[in-house]
C-alpha cells in the first residue's frame, strides 16, 4: 500500500508489516539485549536498528516499548533509548528471582528432554568451552543462552519462561561488559554437572547445579563498585 499524501511513511510500514515481522523484530531485540549485543549506557539506534534488519523503524520502536515495558530499556524521549545503567539493589534482585525460577524450571523440565534435546544440550555446552578457553565473550554470551534455553525450553511452564527472559534481557548487557572487561579464564562451568543430573535423571541434582552456575555469576558483583556500570 502507497503512503497518503503527508502521512508518515513509517506509520504506513508499520500497518502493513506482518505480525511476524513485528514478533521477529522483537525477538531479534530480545536476543540482542540476552546476549549483551546492546549495552548499558549506551544509546539505541532505531534508525541503526532498522537499517540492520532491513525494516523501517516502526517496527522497531514498537518493539522497545514492547521491551521498556519488560524492564529491559529505558525510552526517555523519541530518540533517547537505552539500557539503564545497572544498581546494585537491581543486580541483586535479578539474582534472587534467578535463583528462585531457573531451578524449579530447570527440574521441571527434566521428564520432558527428549535424547535429541540432550545432544543439542552437549553440543552448546561444548561451544560453550571452546568460547571459554578461547577467550570469546561474545560466543560464551550466545552458547551459554542456548545451553540454558533447551534445559528451560522443555518445561511446560510457559509464564515462568517468559518471566526468565525477560530476567535475562535486563542480566544479558551487563554480564557482556563484565566478561569483555575481565575475559572468560576465570568462570566456571556448571555445565558438566547439569548434564551429569539429565542423564541420571536426578532433578534435585539439576537444580542445584542450576542454582551453582547463578551463584558462579553473582560472585562477579564483589567487582560492582570498580566496575561502575
Amino acid at each position: 500500500m502507497k503512503s497518503i499524501a503527508g502521512a508518515d511513511p513509517d506509520l504506513d510500514d508499520c500497518v502493513d508489516a506482518p505480525a511476524s515481522l513485528r514478533e521477529q523484530v522483537y525477538n531479534d531485540l530480545r536476543y540482542r539485549l540476552i546476549t549483551g549485543r546492546i549495552v548499558p549506557g549506551v544509546g539505541i539506534s532505531t534508525r541503526g536498528l532498522a537499517q540492520e534488519m532491513g525494516v523501517s523503524q516502526m517496527p522497531v520502536r514498537d518493539a522497545l516499548s514492547r521491551i521498556a515495558a519488560e524492564g529491559a530499556v529505558e525510552i526517555r524521549s523519541k530518540r533517547a533509548v537505552m539500557v539503564p545503567r545497572m544498581t546494585t539493589a537491581r543486580f541483586e534482585e535479578i539474582m534472587r528471582l534467578r535463583t528462585v525460577l531457573e531451578p524449579m524450571v530447570a527440574s521441571a523440565a527434566l521428564p520432558h528432554i527428549t535424547s535429541e534435546t540432550l545432544r543439542q544440550i552437549r553440543a552448546a555446552d561444548d561451544a560453550t568451552d571452546a568460547a571459554l578457553a578461547g577467550g570469546d565473550a561474545r560466543a560464551y554470551m550466545d552458547s551459554n543462552h542456548r545451553f540454558h534455553s533447551l534445559i528451560y525450553g522443555a518445561a511446560p511452564l510457559p509464564l515462568a519462561l517468559r518471566m526468565i527472559e525477560s530476567l535475562w534481557m535486563q542480566f544479558g548487557p551487563f554480564m557482556r561488559v563484565v566478561y569483555g572487561r575481565y575475559g572468560t579464564a576465570n568462570l566456571v562451568d556448571q555445565h558438566r554437572e547439569a548434564i551429569a543430573a539429565i542423564v541420571a535423571g536426578d532433578a534435585g541434582a539439576l537444580g542445584a547445579a542450576i542454582a551453582a552456575d547463578i551463584g558462579d555469576c553473582a560472585d562477579l558483583m564483589q567487582d560492582w563498585e570498580r566496575l561502575k556500570l
